[in-house]
């Protein structure tokens, strides 16, 4: 059976350095606890899932925080930019025996547990999935082996980072699966309109 491994890129729930636009409207309080929900939030839809799980927290690994040491793996984020880190995630994953690598952030109060299994399905036939977000980013990527070009040179953050990532998949003759465009939590709107 093919060895699947769920990436979760988390932050520190630290005052000042998460959730940053939303502290903006509603300050830094407030965000994050907006913050911790989104990380209950994940928890929960990871926790059901028959796959070795990883958390890579961005400034420090808790121990003791409410991520269950007994069903999820915890590292550290390593690299300068977002596309460091992830390619670094990617490959310890892939070196620890992984057949299937699929990472997901903790932005996203539409990801389901099925959109996760979708993503692992897909990647039986598929070289890469996407999970693209309705800001031009994404939410979730997978791979069934290490592609650096991902990673390397990419807008992150920014309107056309899906497009071209897609468009990097393509150009080197690889297949891409997309799941349901979801939208990721950045602005106290977009949380607003999640809890409704």
């Amino acid at each position: 059976m093919a060895e699947n491994h769920l990436i979760i890129f988390v932050k520190n729930p630290i005052a000042g350095q998460v959730k940053t636009r939303i502290a903006q409207t509603v300050g830094d309080g407030r965000a994050v606890e907006v913050y911790r929900h989104l990380l209950q939030y994940t928890q929960q839809i990871t926790n059901p899932l028959p796959v070795h799980k990883v958390v890579y927290y961005g400034d420090f690994v808790n121990q003791a925080d409410d991520w269950n040491n007994a069903n999820y793996e915890k590292r550290q984020q390593l690299g300068q930019d977002l596309g460091e880190r992830m390619l670094h995630a990617f490959r310890e994953q892939f070196d620890a025996g992984a057949d299937r690598v699929v990472i997901i952030g903790s932005d996203c109060l539409t990801l389901t547990t099925d959109h996760i299994e979708r993503a692992f399905d897909a990647l039986t036939v598929a070289d890469v999935v996407i999970g693209p977000a309705t800001d031009g980013g994404y939410y979730l990527l997978g791979t069934k082996q290490l592609y650096p070009f991902l990673f390397d040179n990419m807008p992150w953050s920014q309107p056309e980072l899906c497009q071209l990532t897609k468009l990097a998949i393509l150009q080197r003759d690889l297949t891409v699966e997309l799941l349901d465009e979801l939208t990721d939590i950045d602005e106290w709107a977009d949380y607003q309109r999640a809890i409704q």
